[in-house]
């Protein structure tokens, strides 16, 4: 059964004082006692699910839409019982659906409630009743859109209301805008969307904006993320993102983890990142690039490269780079096809 109510008997006290009964709405719209133009919206059971958690467990999404097996496998990862879900989302989608990645979770078995909580005001994330409704989830997860405006939440409540969940052993994830900000470093795009080949010609381009440590999970130290990876040929940018958080941060090293559209990465309390539905890559660099400087076309020679096929599993906390190939920046331009490894792997 799917009932479409907003943060329901949780505030039984606030509605009570506004004249209205448990499960009752404020006017038409479910929302309509929330501010900033904040809108909640739950598919599924009433009640709080609150098995015994056992993650934490991050997912991470090329696209927008969660993928069924590796949301299965996120949820398994947390609990094995029925859970609470509550997608986060900073702008509202253009489809039919205002809760496009509910009403496909809500199908799953794992799955006992899914809440779709739109705020496309910053403000809206210091609302104290969502942040309430958000700690009786064990996952959430960040749909498509633009992460600049996620990265205006941070040290808001609910910004803080996603760390608690993800220490206390549950699950935190995203697609697309949702992926780009977990990382160690949030590509925010804040100042525009860079192509590779700009990215290349530029790594200081203006378009190139970081947010640093807007979330801190141990297993994506010194990683910056990036979605929709082949489809829009993403590896010469993420080359140029390690190549600056190498000069950046003075580290010996930096990764950077791209993931097709159709794909995602499911990553364990241990590191360890099963992909699902199409192919990633690691993108690893060890030493520092020859050029890296504004208005200058960046030289990185040796980046090591990890081709991860669905089915794979790869040790993200150490990174081995037994299965990595070589691929070498020369005045901006890639030395050959970065995506294919060489030998009977290549295709």
């Amino acid at each position: 059964m799917r009932l479409r109510v907003a943060l329901r008997c949780l505030l039984a006290a606030g509605l009570i004082a506004l004249g209205l009964g448990c499960g009752e709405p404020a006017g038409e719209d479910p929302s309509d006692d929330l501010p900033f133009g904040v809108e909640a919206t739950r598919l599924g059971a009433d009640a709080d699910a609150q098995p015994p958690l056992e993650g934490p467990s991050l997912l991470l999404q090329g696209d927008g839409m969660p993928l069924d097996t590796a949301f299965h496998a996120h949820a398994a990862q947390v609990a094995d019982q029925p859970l609470d879900v509550v997608v986060l989302a900073a702008s509202f989608p253009s489809g039919e659906s205002t809760t496009p990645e509910c009403d496909r979770l809500i199908d799953l078995r794992r799955v006992h409630s899914c809440e779709t909580i739109t705020i496309p005001d910053p403000r809206g994330a210091n609302v104290d009743r969502v942040a309430e409704t958000m700690q009786q989830a064990e996952i959430v997860y960040f749909a498509g859109g633009d992460q600049c405006n996620y990265v205006d939440w941070r040290g808001r409540t609910v910004h803080t209301a996603v760390i608690d969940v993800f220490e206390q052993g549950g699950g935190v994830g995203g697609g697309s805008a949702g992926l780009a900000i977990q990382g160690d470093v949030a590509y925010d795009g804040c100042t525009g969307s860079v192509r590779s080949d700009e990215a290349l010609a530029d790594p200081y381009d203006e378009r190139i904006h970081f947010t640093d440590d807007y979330f801190d999970w141990p297993v994506l130290d010194r990683v910056v993320t990036d979605s929709h990876f082949r489809a829009r040929d993403r590896m010469g940018r993420l080359i140029a993102f390690v190549a600056r958080q190498i000069k950046a941060t003075d580290a010996d090293a930096f990764s950077g983890l791209g993931v097709n559209e159709g794909a995602a990465v499911v990553i364990d309390s241990a590191g360890r990142g099963t992909v699902y539905g199409g192919r990633a890559y690691l993108v690893h660099g060890d030493h520092p690039p020859e050029t890296v400087e504004p208005d200058t076309p960046l030289t990185y020679s040796d980046v090591q490269i990890v081709r991860l096929l669905r089915g794979t599993t790869y040790d993200l906390a150490e990174r081995p780079l037994d299965r990595a190939y070589a691929r070498s920046v020369e005045a901006g331009s890639l030395s050959t096809n970065p995506y294919r490894p060489p030998g009977p792997e290549s295709k």
